[in-house]
């Protein structure tokens, strides 16, 4: 299992990230900070990565 990424900390890939127990779903970009968690004490987990395609093909 993933371990639970905490608000604030920067997002290790692009997706939809999840707040385990509850209906919150927030859309992270690679590198930027995963925003506050609805309650103290949560945090997040990839649910749904970014599916990329390379440039030029």
């Amino acid at each position: 299992m993933a371990k639970k990424l905490t608000p604030g900390t920067p997002a290790p890939e692009s997706g939809q990230y999840k707040v385990p127990g509850s209906k919150t779903e927030v859309t992270a970009v690679k590198g930027k900070p995963l925003p506050p968690t609805p309650k103290a004490g949560q945090g997040y987990k990839l649910v749904d990565p970014t599916k990329h395609k390379p440039k030029g093909k």
